[in-house]
């Protein structure tokens, strides 16, 4: 693993803002890739890292994440993203004072980077970050914290309609059979949606009480993590850790399509050429899980109301059928498609920025 300081002087974003927080053993890392369309926005991820260097490199591809799905729905949002590397859990005093400090830190940034809830962060987390800085977004008029998970959810059952179409030719996801890999927040939201529309469900978590509990619920069947790659479905819906779709979990892969709320879920690009091969098709994590991204950009528009956001992030479907059937034309990995989305949108905002000739 390359040292924090080569990790740095190899990235192509814009920015790494590093703190460590004494107190707590916590390496803070921002990462501000792209500001081409506005300041750098996401959200804060919270985890136990085996080291500093793992978790910057987190927060360097999940920044240019958001980059790609800020452009991708084309939004006036710039891909940022930050990861606190815990070296062992925090009681809840410590967690609260952690941040409390990371508030400040994310102020004295000066709207350079706006964030929200992430993996390991909650609304309520939010609201304390929320208490040193004006810069964490996702309030509603009153002033309450929204979710995103729904949204975010919404978006994930929209894409996945619209992949079914493409492959299947029908919108309609009764009958299949989709496994969902991770039921916390936005799981747990997508399996119950899904189980609205009458798919088969299959489950798999870490924590095997919480995929017990959802599946007595849902009627669902529970398969362990480790057994997941190998589990025949019509959809394998990946909505926990990044990089599960990799050179050594494709081969064994017996899914027709990939649709999932988990950030990079592929190991690296090459990986969506190797789905190709296998006929897999894969729907880029960038377009399908923007649902809460999108809701919270509406809302720092003024727009919150519940049915008109619901309905935008809808729009995630109509851009994944574009992606999927453009990809089918062009003979390309469905990723290129979606990256050829991204540039024109950021060379289009590049275009309207430049100064005009002497």
């Amino acid at each position: 693993m390359p040292t924090l300081d080569q990790l740095v002087a190899s990235w192509d974003g814009n920015a790494v803002v590093m703190r460590f927080d004494a107190v707590t053993g916590t390496w803070i890392f921002i990462c501000l890739h792209d500001n081409t369309l506005g300041a750098s926005t996401g959200g804060s991820r919270m985890a136990v890292y085996p080291s500093p260097e793992d978790g910057l490199v987190d927060a360097m591809r999940l920044s240019e994440g958001m980059t790609n799905k800020w452009a991708a729905v084309d939004l006036p949002f710039g891909g940022g993203k930050a990861v606190l590397a815990l070296q062992r859990p925090l009681s809840d005093d410590e967690r609260h004072g952690l941040l409390y400090r990371y508030g400040d830190l994310v102020e004295s940034l000066q709207g350079a980077f706006r964030t929200g809830e992430d993996l390991g962060t909650s609304s309520d987390d939010m609201l304390r970050v929320a208490e040193r800085t004006r810069h964490v977004h996702g309030f509603d008029s009153d002033g309450n914290k929204v979710d995103p998970s729904p949204f975010t959810a919404h978006g994930v059952l929209s894409g996945m309609r619209a992949a079914v179409e493409v492959v299947f030719g029908s919108p309609s996801l009764a009958g299949r059979t989709v496994l969902v890999e991770g039921v916390g927040n936005v799981g747990t939201r997508l399996a119950e949606k899904l189980n609205q529309e009458g798919a088969s469900l299959i489950l798999a978590d870490i924590d095997a009480e919480r995929a017990q509990s959802a599946a007595r619920r849902l009627q669902a069947r529970i398969v362990a993590p480790d057994e997941v790659a190998g589990i025949r479905c019509d959809i394998y819906a990946p909505c926990a850790i990044g990089a599960t779709v990799n050179r050594m979990t494709i081969p064994t892969l017996a899914c027709r399509i990939i649709a999932g709320s988990a950030n990079n879920q592929l190991g690296e690009s090459g990986d969506a050429e190797r789905l190709s091969e296998r006929g897999i098709v894969y729907v880029p994590d960038f377009i399908i899980n923007a649902g809460g991204a999108m809701a919270f950009a509406e809302i720092d528009r003024d727009l919150d109301s519940p049915q008109e956001l619901f309905s935008a992030v809808a729009r995630i479907g109509e851009t994944t059928g574009t992606i999927l059937r453009e990809a089918i034309d062009r003979s390309e990995t469905t990723l290129a498609a979606a990256k050829r989305r991204v540039e024109a949108t950021l060379a289009r905002a590049r275009a309207k920025s430049a100064p005009a000739p002497a």
